[in-house]
């Protein structure tokens, strides 16, 4: 197929940035909440660690809505609409989140945002993977997750670049002096606020994207199909990704979604691993790290300035992580390097545990979690959307991505909701050994279950699983 097809690069990144654009939205608002959470908190009066894991994970709860219309939404309506839906609920929520002036509406504003997370994190690498062509799409659904981590890193220098503006602001403000300060009234609102600028740019550029081929023809959009295809790859490539699709979609109900196949034995196998490897990102512990980095660094002997700058470098290098899954992921394939990560997660969470057992703060704790980090930004992070992409039937797949996506929120809330409880319970050390231990079981269930997926079209990983 290489030997014979042209590919139209330029048309190709050029939707697919578009589309990746979701993912940056979802990464500075996944992160946003981090770096404004010691100022909004002593705005709000918010002390009690229920009401902290509220404000943190409110936005979690959005999410699990917008995954949950995707499974319902994305077959019948297309990955196009749901995408510029979700553009224009991430412009009110930035709005509406910097405007608040009680932590309800606050909260309120925040989960229209994880409305928006949960649709663009679902959509977004589906489209593309349904739209790059075969021996590149692992690349391009990871271009997502790097724009995801840009977004990410962008939130935290915005937040960082925002918290110096407060000249009078001491390093060792208390919870009083912060509240009455610029940056407790002020600081976290203008956060939120720099969101609206690429998500109102989000919403706009998504009218001028094709819409997924493989949608049009599951809805008897051929000639609409085939020219999408023709500008990415010819007339050659059109014709025979068109048969392709034809072979693996049923002639009847092409519109509408059976949701009895989703409890098909095949395809019931292949959502365990997805819902598994959904929960395990987000119980591996990182976003703990992420949502609660002032927390951690705070308790290792930073002073404020200090965790905001350490926040940054924390974006820097998951930002440069995902570059190591652009050059690897088509290369050595998904499950080697799932493998590599969870395994090395879990000595590095044991030796994380110790420093804070024996109290060893300090640049060794920050040394540590950018480790940590790193593993999770080039493993665990990109991959898990990338398999998800894959896996699935593609007559069912908006639905299946959807119910494991939704899987990957609830793990997500109920991680960051319970870790300040959990925290003052275990303690740091047991806290972090237990993230050890769920990365060990981890590795152990995708060494047996995981099939690699990487060099197949769509349409072959399909027919490949459908014979298991």
């Amino acid at each position: 197929m290489e030997t014979s097809i042209r590919y139209n690069q330029v048309y190709i990144w050029l939707i697919s940035m578009t589309a990746a654009l979701g993912g940056f939205l979802f990464g500075y608002d996944w992160v946003v909440i981090g770096g404004a959470k010691p100022f909004y908190e002593p705005f709000f009066n918010i002390t009690n660690p229920s009401e902290q894991g509220w404000g943190t994970s409110s936005a979690l709860i959005g999410c699990m809505i917008g995954a949950t219309i995707c499974i319902f939404l994305s077959d019948r309506l297309g990955r196009k609409k749901l995408l510029i839906f979700s553009g224009f609920l991430f412009s009110l929520s930035a709005i509406g989140t910097a405007m608040a002036d009680t932590f309800w509406w606050f909260n309120f504003y925040r989960i229209v945002g994880g409305l928006a997370m949960g649709i663009a994190l679902n959509l977004s690498p589906l489209y593309i993977a349904e739209l790059a062509p075969p021996e590149k799409r692992g690349m391009f659904v990871t271009i997502n997750q790097l724009m995801v981590m840009i977004g990410v890193l962008l939130a935290q220098i915005v937040n960082w670049q925002i918290s110096l503006i407060d000249k009078s602001l001491p390093d060792n403000a208390t919870f009083e002096v912060l509240a009455a300060s610029w940056s407790g009234k002020f600081a976290w609102r203008y956060m939120f606020a720099a969101e609206f600028v690429p998500a109102f740019l989000f919403f706009i550029l998504m009218f001028f994207v094709p819409e997924s081929a493989r949608w049009l023809v599951k809805n008897n959009e051929v000639d609409k199909a085939k020219q999408v295809l023709k500008k990415i790859g010819g007339d050659f490539y059109a014709e025979i990704s068109i048969n392709e699709i034809k072979e693996t979609i049923s002639k009847e109900n092409l519109a509408k979604v059976n949701f009895k196949e989703l409890l098909n034995k095949n395809v019931l196998h292949f959502l365990f691993i997805g819902i598994f490897l959904a929960f395990l990102q987000q119980w591996s512990g990182v976003n703990v790290i992420i949502y609660y980095a002032a927390d951690i660094f705070q308790a290792a002997g930073y002073t404020l300035k200090q965790m905001m700058l350490n926040i940054v470098v924390i974006g820097s290098v998951m930002v440069l992580s995902v570059f190591i899954t652009i050059l690897t992921v088509d290369k050595f394939g998904r499950k080697r390097l799932l493998l590599l990560g969870t395994s090395s997660m879990a000595i590095l969470y044991i030796f994380i545990g110790l420093t804070f057992y024996f109290e060893q703060g300090g640049f060794v704790i920050v040394l540590l979690v950018l480790a940590n980090v790193m593993f999770y930004s080039f493993t665990l992070a990109p991959l898990l959307w990338v398999v998800l992409s894959e896996i699935f039937p593609t007559k069912i797949r908006g639905a299946a991505m959807s119910i494991a996506a939704l899987a990957h929120w609830v793990g997500n809330f109920t991680l960051t909701f319970s870790f300040p409880v959990i925290k003052e319970s275990l303690g740091w050390a047991n806290n972090f050994w237990l993230y050890g231990l769920i990365c060990v079981v981890g590795f152990i269930v995708l060494k047996l279950v995981l099939p690699e997926t990487k060099g197949k079209s769509l349409e072959q990983i399909e027919k490949q699983f459908s014979r298991k």
